[in-house]
């Protein structure tokens, strides 16, 4: 059971495995950061405390975005994409996004 509005719930279409894809994007320069996923809980957790929350799709748990790494991602604001399957999430990111230690997860391979 989550807290999460059920007006915010009722919008959502996830996959399969109840989860809603999260692009994490620096809010002052629009650069993409990374990609998340969240299920409803982590989005409550998200909007709640203002700290990136998702879901480990490989871990089978939550983590918050530079809880060991120190890199933190302080949540600006949240949106919902117009068909209600992809989130936008707009954050001050501290440090590097990628577990890499890339600024972000799409420095590395251009295609092409």
């Amino acid at each position: 059971m989550t807290s999460l509005d059920p007006t915010i719930a009722a919008r959502l279409k996830r996959n399969d495995a109840g989860l809603v894809p999260a692009v994490v994007q620096q809010h002052d320069t629009g650069e993409v950061l990374m990609l998340g996923w969240m299920d409803d809980e982590a989005l409550h957790r998200t909007l709640t405390t203002g700290r990136g929350t998702y879901w480990s799709r490989s871990r089978n748990e939550y983590w918050v975005k530079g809880e060991t790494s120190g890199h933190a991602q302080h949540v600006v604001e949240v949106r919902l994409d117009c068909d209600g399957d992809t989130l936008l999430v707009k954050v001050d990111q501290e440090g590097p996004a990628c577990h890499t230690g890339d600024r972000t997860c799409f420095d590395a391979d251009l295609l092409g």
